[in-house]
């Protein structure tokens, strides 16, 4: 799942994840991702912006997606509270400062969908 309200972000992120081989759905906001996360499990990994609008951020998404699935993989991708995920961040997470390669959120994923210790 891409949560991003940045509607051209999120579709460069969507096509980088989908190039590399992995389907996703979209959410604009947290409190949508938290409705379709509760309504779905099918999701393997959540790509969330910290700053959302409606007053859900990323860090309570990758709460919520942590409780539904403890082992859900959580990208955070952020350009303004990077300094805040040691303190916010759910553990085995990975955080990338925009702007950043897309290659780089695709190897993200995939590392740690395979289980591969983040390395940020």
């Amino acid at each position: 799942m891409v949560v991003e309200d940045d509607q051209v972000i999120r579709d460069l992120v969507e096509e980088a994840l989908s190039d590399g081989g992995f389907e996703s759905a979209n959410a604009p906001s947290g409190k949508e991702a938290i409705t379709l996360l509760k309504g779905d499990s099918k999701f393997r990994a959540v790509v969330t912006d910290i700053d959302l609008p409606g007053g859900l951020d990323g860090w309570e998404v990758a709460r919520v997606a942590r409780e539904i699935d403890p082992a859900m993989p959580v990208v955070y991708m952020t350009g303004t509270h990077g300094e805040e995920w040691a303190s916010k961040g759910v553990p085995n997470s990975l955080l990338l400062a925009k702007p950043f390669a897309l290659a780089q959120l695709v190897t993200a994923v995939s590392q740690l969908l395979n289980g591969a210790p983040p390395t940020a």
